[in-house]
Formats: C-alpha cells, sequence, structure tokens
C-alpha cells in the first residue's frame, strides 16, 4: 500500500510555499500543464491508459453510461485543456479584499480571500476531474490531494504524471499535487484520517460515496454528491416548452448529477400533458415509472416503487408522479431530493415564487433545464463539484469557493486598554 500519510504530509509542505505565488507565476504553472497535456505523446499515453481501464470496465459489464463517463477521447482532452486555460484566465480570487474598515482607535481591519490549504478529493470514474480539481486548487493557492476511484485508475494516474512534471518544470514543488495511487476502501479511509495535514475534503461522486466520507472523514466535508433532480410542470405551463425542458434535462447527458430522474406533473394538466410527453420519451428510448394513476394514461409505463423516487437512475429512465399545485409538489420534492437542482415549469408567478423560496435546493429553477448547474454555464469557469450543503458553500464549488479568510490587522502601537 501507499504511504497515504507520507504524500498527505508533503502536500501540507508544499500548501505554504504554494499559497505565496502570485497570480502570474500560478499562471505560468497552469499554461505549462496545458501545454504538456496537448502535446501528442501525452494524448497517446492518456488515451492507451484509458483503453485499460475501459477495456476493463466493459469486461466487469459496466453499462454504456457508465462507459462514456469514463472515456477519454481527443475531444474530451481538448476540453481539459481548454478547462485549464479557462481557469489560468479567471481573476485570481487570493488577496481580495472583502471588507475592508479602520476602528475609532484607529486599527486599519481588512478581510482578505486566503486558500484553504490543502484539500482533498475523492471522486469516481471521471478522468477529467483529475485535471479540472488540479487547476481549480492550484488556481486558488491550494495543493490538492487526488484519489480517483479504482475504474479509472490508469486513466488518472496518466494525467496526474503529466501534470506533475508541467508544474515542476515551471518552478513550482511538484508535491502541491498529489496522487494517492490505491484506489481500495483502506486507502481512503486513511486518507481521511489525516487532519493534520488535510484541511478540507470534497467527495465528489454519489450518494454512497458521500455518506462515505462523512462518516470517516476527520477533517471539514464540502459535500459534493449526487443529483436526485425533479422537474414541476405546475398547471398553467407552455407545454411545449415542457417537453422540451425536460427532454433536454433527461437525455442531454443522462450520466451527469444535474440530470433529470424525476418528473411531477399537476393532476389538471395530467390528461392532456402525460401523453405528449410520453412520446417525446419514446422517441429518445426513456423508460418510464409512474404510480397507479399515471399508469392508467400512460399503460406502458412501468409501476415506480417508494425506492425508485428516491433514486438517481443517472440512465435513461424517470419517473413520473400527479401532485394537485405546488405546495404538494414542494413537499414531495424536499422529502426525496438531494439538495440539488430542482425546477418549476409555469406561467403562474406566485406559484414560481413559491416554489423558488421553499424548495430546499442549491440550484431552483424556474422554466428551464437543471443541465445548466454547472460552473462554466454560470459563468464561473470549472468546477469541482456542486455541493449540496450549506455550509461553507452551496452550489457550484469554483474558485472564491476554495478559499477562506483572514483578517490582517495594521496598526500603529495601539495597545488594548
Amino acid at each position: 500500500m501507499v504511504d497515504v500519510a507520507d504524500i498527505c504530509k508533503k502536500a501540507k509542505a508544499a500548501s505554504y510555499s504554494l499559497a505565496a505565488l502570485g497570480a502570474a507565476e500560478k499562471n505560468a504553472m497552469l499554461s505549462a500543464v496545458a501545454e504538456a497535456l496537448g502535446r501528442e505523446d501525452s494524448r497517446e499515453r492518456v488515451k492507451s491508459a484509458n483503453a485499460v481501464d475501459v477495456a476493463a470496465a466493459r469486461a466487469n459489464g459496466l453499462g454504456e453510461v457508465f462507459i462514456d463517463r469514463l472515456t477519454v477521447t481527443d475531444a474530451r482532452i481538448d476540453d481539459m485543456i481548454e478547462g485549464v486555460r479557462q481557469i489560468a484566465a479567471l481573476p485570481d480570487p487570493v488577496g481580495e479584499v472583502v471588507e475592508h474598515r479602520t476602528l475609532p482607535n484607529g486599527l486599519d481591519i481588512k478581510r482578505v480571500r486566503a486558500p484553504l490549504g490543502v484539500i482533498g478529493i475523492i471522486y469516481e470514474a471521471r478522468p477529467n476531474v483529475t485535471v479540472d480539481a488540479a487547476a481549480l486548487c492550484l488556481k486558488s493557492g491550494n495543493a490538492v490531494v487526488l484519489r480517483g476511484g479504482k475504474d479509472a485508475i490508469n486513466s488518472n494516474r496518466a494525467l496526474y504524471e503529466i501534470m506533475r512534471g508541467a508544474i515542476a518544470s515551471a518552478g513550482v514543488n511538484a508535491d502541491a499535487v498529489a496522487f494517492v495511487d490505491d484506489p481500495s476502501r483502506d486507502a481512503s479511509r486513511l486518507m481521511l484520517g489525516q487532519a493534520g495535514s488535510i484541511d478540507v475534503l470534497i467527495p465528489r461522486g454519489g450518494e454512497g460515496l458521500k455518506k462515505f466520507v462523512l462518516a470517516n472523514a476527520a477533517m471539514p466535508v464540502i459535500a459534493s454528491a449526487g443529483g436526485n433532480c425533479h422537474t414541476y410542470v405546475e398547471k398553467t405551463a407552455d407545454e411545449d416548452k415542457a417537453v422540451a425542458v425536460i427532454i433536454n434535462a433527461k437525455t442531454q447527458r443522462p450520466s451527469v448529477c444535474n440530470a433529470l430522474e424525476h418528473v411531477i406533473v399537476d393532476r389538471a394538466i395530467a390528461g392532456s400533458f402525460l401523453p405528449r410527453l410520453a412520446e417525446a420519451l419514446r422517441e429518445k428510448k426513456v423508460e418510464m415509472l409512474g404510480t397507479d394513476e399515471v399508469r392508467a394514461i400512460l399503460p406502458d409505463a412501468g409501476k415506480a416503487t417508494e425506492e425508485d423516487f428516491f433514486t438517481e437512475f443517472q440512465a435513461y429512465k424517470l419517473t413520473i408522479m400527479l401532485v394537485d399545485g405546488v405546495k404538494e409538489a414542494v413537499d414531495f420534492i424536499n422529502a426525496h431530493s438531494t439538495s440539488h437542482s430542482d425546477a418549476i415549469m409555469t406561467r403562474d408567478e406566485s406559484a414560481a415564487n413559491y416554489f423558488t423560496t421553499n424548495v430546499d435546493s442549491a440550484a431552483v429553477y424556474v422554466n428551464a433545464s437543471t443541465r445548466f448547474t454547472d460552473g462554466f454555464q454560470f459563468g464561473l469557469g470549472a468546477e469541482m463539484g456542486i455541493s449540496t450543503q450549506k455550509l461553507h458553500v452551496r452550489g457550484p464549488i469554483a474558485l472564491r469557493e476554495l478559499t477562506s479568510v483572514k483578517y490582517v490587522i495594521t496598526g500603529d502601537g495601539q495597545v488594548r486598554s
């Protein structure tokens, strides 16, 4: 087993020098990473490693949605590189003065953004997270300890080694990006015990990973976990727009956390709306699961169980149920969601206001697809994930969300009486 404690200690030591770098130095380091990833030899190395992971996943019977999430192509490498370049182009949050005042005694007090220190990331089968997470942490002045899932171990290792070489070539301590080259649960538990070295831990994956991390972490956790996303079609909704939004939210990329999983429809329009929706879903080969009253309208829908309404399918499958009004819809969502992203389709302003005020989720939409919950889409650049908790950040975890604050107090010999 790798020496997890030593890896984390080295990252901690590197974090102090990293925090002292200016924006130009950090941007030069990120440019070196982007250039290294774009070299032809690097591309071939990553794709060859990824082919091993994909072949193993197929041999293990994993589904095509999972395979899609795991696969690295030249286009996806281009996306990684573009993500790094976009992060380099963003303003440096470190050193930003968020509050400035002078006390009657003459003390000058500034509240200034500062790095968190060392951020640990435990994530599942998304090789792009290796690059996105490292770039975000480096730009925000944080060292990072990466621990990816077993299904992407070869891809993650190749990406990490390319980045490490680029960071060193830029004159920065390469230990600022660390990699736990052991995907076992034992290694994860050891990493979660390194509270003296890791300042914050972010899980990026499903609810199982989130619960494991929260149960075992000795350090603070920013829970970035799965999305059990809903769309409620209120009785005044534009039905054409509602169908288009639902199809986009469910099928544009069903494996991601902001994809739609559950549709709630007002009983007042169920008879007209459900057949239209079902026709569009059938064209996209989406499996429908419904309550008994839904199945009375859509006989080809499967029977939804109570467990289904708590499930993040990440597949071409969704549930459909009926309610009487926005209050009942909101109550159902709050009882079943993971507080990620939920939407209402309506032309009633009072219904929209009730929904946005009372749905307890990180992102609440009116007449739009849940697929927009994303750092890039929100204009924040790449993200670490979507926080579904309330402290210290909620929603996309981008650069500013990877900082804390410190107080800088300047005086002229003042003493407290």
